[in-house]
């Protein structure tokens, strides 16, 4: 009854079954000083000890749970992110080596001309050349020569491959590569790139050369041809067709400025937006750098790389592709207006000679012949790569349905109502 005293001494208390529930009431009844008689009272207790048991909210305090369900979230986006990224990837491979092959023909036909009186430094002065090549032959005219790029371009890998295994000079190099390893990658560079020199002018001629005015080219016509150059030494006294040991040290030349180069680049650009990535980091207190922003990084810096090294070296390629042109008794389109075909007539005795007689007869921006076709050849690979990172981000973001979030659990970290008792025993059943 209320106001009545009770016996708090710890004498008479029941000894323990040996359970987790009877040893907390035991301790509890050691700690307050006071048996539990009051059915009520038990129930609350006996409940309290449930919740706290098995709720895991109560286990870990509210910061914590929200810690690990952000956790969760993010690892469900990094997923999410390191497939589009590998997609992105994949899409921008497939433009780099057969979604802008159109362009290609087309800056090799321009810089190959040398009679062409408009130079196609803005994309816009070619639509109409592009339209009427379209119109006089056909929607596949700017595809030719695409199976024996591609060819080619799998010798040069195999090629690289087949050397790195018979000698002992590595295939890829880092940053952290020593000097011996460095030179030895060098060598493998110039030994693969002389190789395919001859394979490299065939397929060149089958890009330019017109269709309407020449015989159309089998797929596999690279090897004959090459063969057929690679066996042409000398095309006697009158000739005017260089002979492939001529043309080996200016291609290996620029294929190697080029590689260094876009190495070079791609390696300053990385550096660069790791340390971007990393200030962001600092200034936002986001979660520390991941694969998937790592994959990033080397696509963008891959990208700037090949755009830098294309600009820079235009002039150069410029150079050399006349000289494989030259003596091979090619015709190509005529792009200034794109009806009409001409025969490429060049004298020129080396790489220095075609540079002096390029400037001397149509100026400094005689390189730069066909500069508006890699201008929107990079362009669309840029958009190309941009609307499909978009596209699959809101694929992903469709697909990935939302989790329902938990029932908010109301903590009450206030002590048992056996902790609140005073010494005075009241009764809960009267008012």
């Amino acid at each position: 009854m209320a106001g009545e005293k009770h016996n708090f001494s710890i004498q008479n208390a029941d000894p323990p079954l040996g359970d987790d529930m009877e040893m907390y009431q035991r301790n509890r009844r050691y700690r307050y000083e006071y048996n539990i008689e009051d059915e009520f009272l038990r129930n609350r207790e006996n409940e309290f000890l449930r919740h706290r048991l098995q709720s895991p909210q109560t286990v870990y305090p509210p910061r914590t749970l929200a810690y690990y369900n952000i956790n969760n979230g993010n690892a469900e986006e990094v997923n999410l992110k390191k497939y589009v990224a590998s997609s992105v990837t994949f899409v921008s491979l497939v433009a780099e080596n057969i979604l802008c092959h159109p362009f290609l023909v087309l800056r090799r036909q321009c810089q190959v001309h040398p009679y062409l009186s408009k130079y196609h430094l803005l994309p816009f002065t070619l639509i109409p050349s592009v339209y009427h090549l379209h119109q006089s032959q056909g929607l596949t005219i700017l595809w030719k020569g695409l199976g024996s790029v591609l060819l080619v371009r799998g010798i040069s890998i195999g090629v690289e491959d087949l050397l790195s295994r018979v000698t002992p000079w590595p295939d890829t190099i880092t940053w952290h590569s020593g000097l011996k390893q460095f030179f030895q990658h060098i060598m493998l560079k110039c030994v693969s790139l002389a190789i395919v020199t001859p394979f490299y002018s065939a397929s060149f001629v089958e890009t330019v050369q017109s269709e309407i005015a020449s015989e159309k080219p089998g797929i596999l016509d690279v090897f004959r041809d090459g063969f057929i150059r690679l066996l042409s030494w000398n095309d006697g006294p009158k000739g005017r067709l260089i002979p492939i040991w001529a043309l080996v040290l200016p291609t290996v030349t620029l294929g190697l400025a080029k590689y260094l180069f876009a190495m070079l680049v791609k390696g300053a650009t990385a550096k660069i937006l790791q340390a971007r990535m990393k200030y962001q980091h600092e200034i936002t207190g986001a979660l520390p750098k991941n694969p998937v922003e790592i994959q990033d990084i080397n696509l963008t810096a891959s990208l700037v790389s090949l755009i830098a090294t294309d600009v820079v070296f235009y002039p150069c390629e410029t150079i050399v592709h006349r000289l494989h042109l030259q003596g091979t008794r090619t015709i190509i389109d005529n792009l200034d207006n794109g009806q009409s075909v001409l025969a490429v007539l060049t004298n020129y005795t080396g790489a220095v000679d075609c540079y002096e007689q390029c400037v001397q007869t149509e100026g400094v921006f005689g390189l730069y012949k066909g500069f508006g076709a890699l201008i929107v050849q990079y362009a669309l690979h840029i958009a190309l790569v941009k609307v499909t990172k978009f596209i699959f981000m809101e694929i992903g973001a469709m697909v990935s349905k939302p989790k329902p979030s938990p029932p908010s659990v109301t903590h009450d970290n206030s002590p048992p109502a056996v902790a609140n008792l005073s010494t005075v025993s009241k009764s809960y059943l009267l008012p």
